[in-house]
């Protein structure tokens, strides 16, 4: 994400001082609850309407950015990291096409 995106993230929570309720825990819980409805935009099969998609999916990664503040993580790092591992455990030329995973 853009570093003027963060800020921006960044500065509408400290303007509202909601830092103070975004603890660990309640935005864990809030991420799976917009992850919830973000879901549910897809309820009913692959008929979807895309500007809802899109809302949903912002709040989710808005929250996900409140999470990485509050723990002190740099998601960018996270990601890479979590990228290297995922490389390690399904290399191209055992996993190309095919939708298992690692251990079956």
């Amino acid at each position: 994400m853009k570093r003027k995106t963060i800020k921006r993230i960044r500065k509408f929570t400290s303007d509202r001082d909601w830092n103070k309720y975004h603890t660990p825990n309640a935005l864990a819980k809030t991420i799976a609850i917009e992850s919830t409805e973000l879901l549910e935009c897809f309820q009913w099969g692959e008929d979807y309407k895309l500007e809802k998609v899109k809302e949903e999916l912002a709040d989710v990664i808005v929250n996900c950015q409140n999470l990485a503040d509050e723990l002190k993580l740099d998601l960018d790092e996270v990601v890479n990291a979590k990228m290297d591992q995922n490389e390690k455990k399904y290399p191209v030329d055992k996993f190309k096409g095919i939708a298992k995973k690692y251990n079956e």
